[in-house]
């Protein structure tokens, strides 16, 4: 793929990560009070992060960085009900009767949908920028473990999608593509995805939400509750099902 095709596959999908956030961010779900413009005023900072991040991680030159504002996503524009569709997949179906009252609930379920895949698509083509400029996973960590919580930030302001469950969707429904054994990826892309995968606090996020404990990080007669993080008589617990340690439990 070339330069300018990788970066197009990061911008795309950065598109309907804006698109959407903007809908999600009225809290009505009509398409009448979207403003796009007004969003990305307020957000700017958070697309900032994105764009900077990906230049130097994914060795793009003033050329691919240009093609970022040629599909119009990042200046203010109507969205429209078929936008959404196709940002969510289809998985709701074609809506024939959007203006009526019951309109908003299938744009927030549209939202919902396409928020899961948009965050999704942008973190793979992220990473797979990285790994075809083969930038050490040591070297773009900090930059890649941005990208799931600013993704997250800017499509849903309300919260609902939070970072360790983007990556978990990547590693779902675009790592083991990736990495199964039928696939054609050259075992150096296998090795970079890998790379990215396992590096520490990189691409992996796990911090809990904040709120009220219900069951314990302490152990059975713990500080915090009745079940623990760590071995069976270890420090926090008796039973375990562990921090995420890259995403995966410890045990």
């Amino acid at each position: 793929m070339t330069e300018e095709s990788l970066a197009r596959d990061v911008f795309g999908p950065l598109g309907g990560v804006v698109e959407t956030g903007a809908v999600n961010a009225t809290g009505t779900w009509r398409l009448a009070d979207v403003s796009v413009g007004d969003f990305l005023d307020r957000r700017r900072a958070g697309l900032r992060l994105l764009l900077h991040g990906v230049r130097p991680v994914g060795g793009f030159g003033r050329a691919a960085m240009g093609s970022v504002g040629e599909p119009g996503w990042l200046r203010p524009h109507e969205v429209s009900a078929a936008s959404l569709l196709l940002r969510s997949g289809g998985v709701t179906g074609v809506p024939g009767r959007l203006r009526e009252p019951g309109a908003p609930a299938v744009v927030r379920r549209m939202c919902r949908a396409g928020a899961d895949l948009r965050v999704t698509r942008l973190l793979h083509a992220w990473i797979t920028a990285a790994v075809a400029a083969r930038t050490d996973a040591r070297q773009g960590a900090r930059e890649a473990a941005a990208v799931p919580g600013t993704a997250c930030g800017l499509v849903d302001p309300g919260g609902r999608v939070v970072p360790a469950d983007a990556v978990r969707m990547w590693r779902v429904a675009r790592l083991v593509g990736v990495l199964r054994p039928a696939s054609d990826a050259p075992d150096g892309g296998r090795a970079g995805f890998r790379a990215y995968d396992h590096a520490p606090a990189r691409c992996s996020p796990c911090r809990r939400p904040a709120g009220p404990v219900a069951r314990g990080e302490r152990g059975e007669r713990g500080e915090r509750g009745e079940r623990g993080e760590r071995g069976e008589r270890g420090e926090h617990g008796n039973r375990a099902v562990g921090r995420c340690r890259n995403g995966r439990p410890s045990r």
